[in-house]
């Protein structure tokens, strides 16, 4: 989850179905969690009420008016999920040029993107940034080809 410092989710991706109603009340839960949180204690929370279940654990980080969030169970390692974390908010700096929450709000498929080639499907896929940048501009590319196809198809079929 990406979540502003007014409690509005940016991002949100969940792994395992919930209903709309279900990731909206977990997505207020969270926030409500975080924003209570001082700025001098540990990215890392274990228990979270009775929400969730009870081997579920979260870290996030605070980066300017973003809470950069996940959620997982006890058998990922905590510091691992936070280094995922910056590795996420790393790619998003290279491919947005020092990344701000209108970034996240007006590039929302590129996020999923990006997300995408880091995890997929709950399992850790990439961890290197450079990586991860370079499978998303040439994602970029395709997609630009494609939609120069499509402009194209329909110059035709309007003309």
């Amino acid at each position: 989850m990406v979540i502003n410092t007014f409690g509005k989710p940016r991002l949100s991706k969940f792994y395992e179905f919930q209903p709309v109603e279900k990731q909206q009340e977990l997505i207020r839960h969270v926030y409500a969690v975080l924003s209570n949180r001082p700025d001098n204690v540990s990215n890392f929370i274990r228990s979270l009420g009775t929400i969730f279940s009870p081997d579920t654990r979260l870290v996030y980080k605070h980066y300017a008016t973003l809470y950069f969030v996940f959620l997982f169970d006890n058998s990922e390692n905590e510091l691992a999920m936070l280094d995922l974390i910056q590795v996420f908010v790393e790619t998003l700096d290279k491919c947005f040029k020092s990344v701000c929450e209108l970034d996240v709000v007006f590039n929302y498929s590129k996020m999923h993107i990006i997300l995408d080639e880091i995890i997929l499907g709950g399992q850790v896929l990439e961890t290197d940034s450079v990586e991860v940048v370079r499978a998303v501009e040439e994602i970029s590319k395709v997609n630009h080809k494609c939609w120069h196809i499509d402009q194209q198809i329909y110059s035709v079929l309007v003309g």
